[in-house]
């Protein structure tokens, strides 16, 4: 180590400094490279995701959508919808919460390469997150997209000929802890701000959309022949997300979403079987199983 005392001795020691940054910041540059080659080579999935769908075919429809400012009144600049599209399906893909995905996208090389974003960019925050999904949601921004990637998928030739899988999946909220007053006013249909008036805070962490429905478990048979256990059923509050999905392919066809209390069965008469597929049969489960269910399944 070398020291220097007298005048000299603060200008020298920023010299050092200096030339130690820039050293270490061309090995990061190395090291990155090197990082992201091993990412690959492992398999990113971000990686593999961003190059099967180009997602900048989204960006008129979501500029479209969500009326996104032009920056010609001033005032800080929106994050590209695009990025902020790519950053939701990130998150859904490894199911974080919003801080959560907005550490990753932070402190995650392979988050940061599929994003396009440097080390020097600036990040959207959790509330941004949140709040960009809030507004696509009141915009019905996702049903136009969903539409825009199913025409670019037929365009590149992949028509649905193998038939069509359909299925609910239980999405859970969290418990409420509601009065009985309360209660009634959800069921009644009644807003979160009509309910809690006096509290905007508490209105806004409330969800008031979302229902109960019961889960039922068969119990399976002992091997030895002894007599079965009861039957499980489990109460669970949340929505149901909704599917028919190409038997071949595995992509969505037909998507919605409703509160966990709507019956299955009703879904396929409401727009979730796709009856534009020429493949003959659509597996479901048995909540399917009715004469009015059937007929839009024969229609095909």
């Amino acid at each position: 180590s070398i020291w220097l005392a007298g005048p000299t001795e603060g200008w020298f020691t920023a010299a050092i400094l200096d030339w130690g940054v820039l050293m270490v910041r061309q090995a990061g540059f190395i090291d990155v490279d090197e990082g992201l080659k091993r990412l690959s080579d492992l398999g990113d999935r971000l990686e593999t995701d961003a190059a099967a769908v180009d997602l900048e075919m989204f960006g008129t429809d979501l500029d479209k959508a969500l009326a996104c400012s032009d920056g010609k009144k001033g005032g800080r600049p929106p994050f590209d919808p695009v990025l902020m599209v790519r950053i939701l399906i990130s998150r859904a893909r490894n199911n974080p919460s919003d801080d959560r995905a907005a550490f990753l996208v932070s402190d995650r090389l392979s988050f940061m390469r599929v994003l396009g974003l440097g080390l020097q960019d600036k990040v959207p925050d959790a509330k941004t997150i949140r709040a960009f999904r809030e507004r696509q949601t009141k915009a019905k921004a996702i049903d136009a997209l969903f539409t825009r990637f199913g025409t670019a998928f037929r365009d590149a030739g992949y028509i649905a000929m193998s038939g069509q899988l359909v299925d609910s999946t239980l999405v859970a909220a969290s418990e409420q802890r509601n009065t009985d007053e309360e209660k009634q006013a959800v069921k009644a249909g009644k807003t979160a701000a009509a309910i809690w008036p006096d509290d905007p805070a508490k209105a806004r962490r409330k969800d008031v959309d979302a229902r109960w429905t019961v889960q039922f478990g068969k119990a399976k048979t002992p091997k030895n022949g002894g007599p079965a256990p009861p039957d499980t059923a489990i109460p669970s509050l949340g929505y149901k997300n909704h599917a028919g999905i190409d038997k071949a392919f595995r992509f969505i066809r037909r998507r919605d979403v409703t509160d966990a209390a709507r019956h299955d069965g009703r879904m396929l008469r409401q727009g979730v079987l796709d009856t534009t597929s020429t493949g003959s049969g659509a597996p479901a489960d048995s909540a399917c199983r009715s004469k009015a269910g059937q007929k839009p399944v024969k229609s095909q």
